[in-house]
């Protein structure tokens, strides 16, 4: 194992592996920090590193169990109108996404109508820490199959995949806590972040019916208008302070 690491190569595919996985983290995260957001301050944080702990559970779980993750390709279902076979990547992909297409309409609803006052009260006691918690392990097995899956394919040795998802995850924690406190000072951005994970959940049930979606498109789309948006937030600012 240890002759591994003396190749320059395995510090390249390191890179290279963790850098991607950061990539794929970045809507873990934001669906993270938004959950986590409904929950008092000292919750809300604890919530957040719970969640990114588990999401580093959950891959290397997946990770040391390559030979049931190779079973979950094999057909399961038959889907005769539209001659498609379901395999089980293709049904956790398939309900990830429609739950994240349905959490994050419901939380652009909320925002978009300014539920307040009792109503909101009413809807905050629903959001138990629990609750908050079975969320994000719930989000969190889809998006890590998703990444175990792509780290497979990318690269065929053991400790350099752990080493990877490892960095990514600490990198994720660390960063969660910036992320988290952006999205909740500015409520543009918190929209923007929503849309950009309905697509997301758009991408996983096009995917669970073998429609390829390029993840560049959406990633770029996203980037743009985060951009955009950032440039408007400092116009505001100016003008605020003219």
């Amino acid at each position: 194992m240890f002759e591994t690491f003396l190749k320059p190569e395995t510090y390249i595919a390191l890179a290279t592996l963790t850098g991607l996985e950061i990539v794929l983290g970045i809507d873990n995260i934001i669906f993270i920090s938004i959950l986590a957001s409904k929950l008092p301050p000292p919750e809300s944080d604890r919530a957040r590193q719970v969640g990114l702990v588990l999401a580093l559970f959950i891959r290397l779980a997946l990770l040391f169990s390559i030979s049931w993750l190779a079973s979950l390709s094999k057909p399961l279902l038959q889907l005769l109108p539209l001659q498609v076979s379901l395999s089980g990547r293709d049904l956790v992909l398939l309900f990830g996404g429609l739950f994240l297409l349905w959490k994050s309409s419901m939380e652009i609803y909320e925002k978009v109508e300014h539920v307040d006052g009792p109503e909101k009260q009413e809807k905050g006691k629903v959001h138990s820490f629990q609750s908050i918690i079975l969320q994000i392990i719930l989000i969190d097995a889809v998006f890590s199959l998703d990444s175990i899956i792509t780290a497979v394919g990318m690269v065929n040795d053991l400790p350099v995949m752990t080493l990877a998802i490892i960095i990514s995850v600490l990198f994720m924690l660390f960063a969660s806590a910036a992320v988290s406190s952006f999205i909740e000072k500015h409520p543009s951005i918190k929209i923007l972040a929503l849309s950009f994970l309905t697509m997301i959940g758009t991408m996983l049930v096009a995917e669970a019916f073998h429609y390829e979606i390029p993840r560049g498109y959406i990633y770029f789309a996203f980037l743009y208008s985060l951009a955009v948006e950032m440039f408007n937030i400092r116009r505001n600012k100016k003008q605020e302070m003219g």
